[in-house]
């Protein structure tokens, strides 16, 4: 065992260990599998320890349960139950080899072996293909940790028939190599470009598990780059930006480079901790434009309504891939907004987040700095002319923050005044009418026409 061995095994949470101990203990061999081997090696932390072992899952059962465990039958089918040990869950599964795939996802038949090694055969890429016991050390048959060390994402056998098993493998390869900063290995690649159109046939929720995974790695940028075919397959709707030239002064970029420029600007504009909302609307923010293109009689490219068409596709996108609804109707403001003109004034600031508190009710506070950096990302990918806008866009933001730290109105209940004051002072019975006076008043607030006071506001409705 080696240095790096050695920590692992120093490493190897206590919990884990009592899984292990508990089956070697009763004569069945056992080791730590999957995401906890492959992040231990980088030196990342990890809870969630998978482990697999040579005893049917009947008999995993039951000597864990002997052992004092709780058992949870999660998975009998496939020979998997979960331990939960010290609050943590440990699921355990018997060494197995797969059937065919005859529905690219899932597979036909399930055979049980003894053979560890051939368990490792089954899996996806040789990252994960590794196996590790606090006491032997690592098992690394397909030479996974060299792959890790070298930073390549390599299918573990037959590249192809890995995706022909399980298409949404196309995605996960995707995923890892922007988690890891890996290129994907040439053989691996031909397979993905031959094999991504297979996503078709995923469930659309399974596939927006993967994507939401890809740009919660920060490197999104990086697939629509080098990885765009698989990309297209998972959103048939980002297809038609790749090699659009928009013929714009505004725009030294086709629209696939210069989304890929805003998804790596809003990294480096939020330090790298952007919004899921936000990430989304920076992938989504100009979807829309080749379907909203002209062309004006001087040969220059207009995209006349591509904010709310944009929006509208990022709607129909993101819940087709089930993803959460306050995420979606955030990103979908955002994109509704991209193009929305600021200007560092208190009536500018609170229009913006009045339109944002009308498209993402109870998130216009954040979207709000959202959109500024949305904003500023897509300034920086424009044409060279065009990126001051992103040092304007920080007067924008410190007018924000004193809108803010005033109170902010932008919304009926931020008002002074209430309903009964307008009952009052306009002499009217409660009703729609109450509610017109108030958007009414809102709106003279906002425009900055009379100040968010009390006194000044019951001298407007007595007016």
């Amino acid at each position: 065992m080696d240095a790096t061995e050695a920590r692992l095994a120093r490493e190897l949470p206590g919990y884990a260990r009592r899984v292990l101990g508990a089956l070697e203990a009763a004569g069945h061999e056992a080791w730590v599998v999957g995401g906890w081997v492959r992040d231990a090696l980088l030196g990342r932390p990890g809870h969630d320890v998978d482990v697999t072992t040579a005893a049917p899952w009947r008999e995993t059962a039951a000597v864990l349960r002997a052992a004092g465990m709780t058992v949870h039958e999660t998975g009998t089918a496939h020979g998997t139950v979960t331990a939960v040990v010290e609050g943590r869950p440990v699921e355990t599964t018997t060494y197995r080899v797969e059937g065919s795939y005859s529905d690219r996802r899932h597979p036909d038949e399930v055979r049980f072996v003894t053979d560890v090694r051939e368990d490792l055969a089954r899996r996806d890429f040789t990252v994960n293909a590794m196996a590790f016991h606090p006491e032997r050390g690592l098992l690394d048959p397909f030479g996974g940790r060299e792959d890790l060390a070298a930073r390549v994402i390599r299918a573990v056998g037959e590249p192809r028939l890995r995706f022909e098993e399980d298409a949404l493998r196309v995605l996960r390869a995707v995923r890892f190599a922007c988690r890891l900063g890996a290129r994907i290995e040439r053989g691996t690649q031909r397979a993905l470009d031959a094999c991504a159109p297979g996503l078709a046939a995923i469930a659309s929720e399974r596939v927006g598990q993967e994507m939401d995974g890809i740009l919660a790695t920060g490197r999104v940028a990086w697939a629509l780059r080098h990885e765009f075919a698989v990309m297209r397959a998972a959103v048939p709707e980002l297809a038609p930006m790749e090699g659009f030239d928009q013929r714009s002064p505004y725009h030294a970029y086709d629209v696939l480079e210069h989304t890929a420029r805003v998804c790596a600007g809003v990294e480096e504009a939020t330090g790298g901790l952007p919004s899921p909302a936000l990430r989304w609307a920076a992938l989504l923010h100009d979807v829309a434009k080749p379907a909203c293109w002209s062309v004006d009689d001087g040969g220059r490219g207009h995209f006349f309504g591509h904010p709310g068409e944009g929006a509208r596709v990022t709607r129909r996108v993101m819940g087709r891939l089930a993803l959460p609804r306050e995420v979606v109707r955030a990103a979908a403001a955002l994109v509704l907004l991209h193009d929305f003109e600021l200007r560092p004034t208190p009536s500018s600031t609170r229009r913006m987040l009045s339109e944002l508190e009308a498209a993402a009710p109870g998130q216009a506070r954040p979207l709000a700095f959202a959109l500024l950096d949305l904003k500023r990302a897509d300034a920086l990918a424009k044409a060279p002319a065009c990126r001051g806008y992103a040092a304007e866009l920080d007067a924008m933001s410190a007018a924000l923050r004193r809108e803010l730290a005033g109170g902010g109105v932008w919304r009926v209940r931020d008002l002074a005044v209430s309903g009964a004051d307008v009952i009052r002072e306009r002499g009217i019975e409660p009703g729609p009418g109450v509610g017109m006076v108030l958007a009414q008043l809102l709106e003279a607030v906002k425009a900055d026409e009379v100040p968010n006071d009390r006194e000044a506001l019951l001298a407007w409705l007595r007016w």
